[in-house]
């Protein structure tokens, strides 16, 4: 089992990410109007949520939480896995990039946002989502490589001390 320490990097990995996901599809939203920001908090196809009048504020805060649980995923994943850090990169760049296409349908299910043949709003989006797999994936990577040093470095002092 995780400790509480080595969860630290993906859930800071996972809100970093989510911030930048959020603030780059807002100003998309806000340069274009395009609806993409709109899409990404939209809570309309949730059954108990679409029935709450929620802020902004706390729509976010749910994104930040399925961004923070995606980013745990990944990072247990690929600690099984193992993979050189490029390869890592990379499959969490697509891994991301294929949830945003799974998540780009909802936008049917509200009139807040795009429509489903809006490919400008597809484009957007999608951009978004690989900017947010190439940072989470470099944070989960980073923060691995840390974990990996700190651990050598906890090893040599324990030889030393012996």
């Amino acid at each position: 089992m995780w400790s509480k320490w080595k969860l630290n990097g993906p859930v800071w990995a996972g809100v970093t990410s989510g911030i930048l996901l959020g603030l780059f599809l807002k100003m998309i939203e806000h340069i274009t109007s395009v609806k993409v920001y709109t899409l990404l908090l939209n809570v309309d196809y949730v059954p108990v949520l679409k029935e709450l009048k929620l802020s902004e504020p706390i729509e976010f805060a749910l994104h930040l939480v399925i961004s923070v649980l995606l980013s745990i995923a990944l990072a247990v994943f690929l600690k099984q896995k193992n993979w050189p850090r490029g390869r890592s990169l990379s499959w969490v760049s697509l891994v991301c990039m294929a949830v945003g296409l799974v998540l780009y349908p909802t936008t049917v299910l509200s009139i807040r946002t795009p429509e489903l043949s809006d490919f400008a709003a597809l484009l957007f989006w999608l951009a978004g989502h690989l900017l947010y797999g190439i940072a989470l994936g470099w944070l989960l990577t980073s923060s691995r490589r840390a974990s990996a040093k700190i651990g050598k470095a906890v090893m040599r002092k324990r030889r030393f001390m012996d």
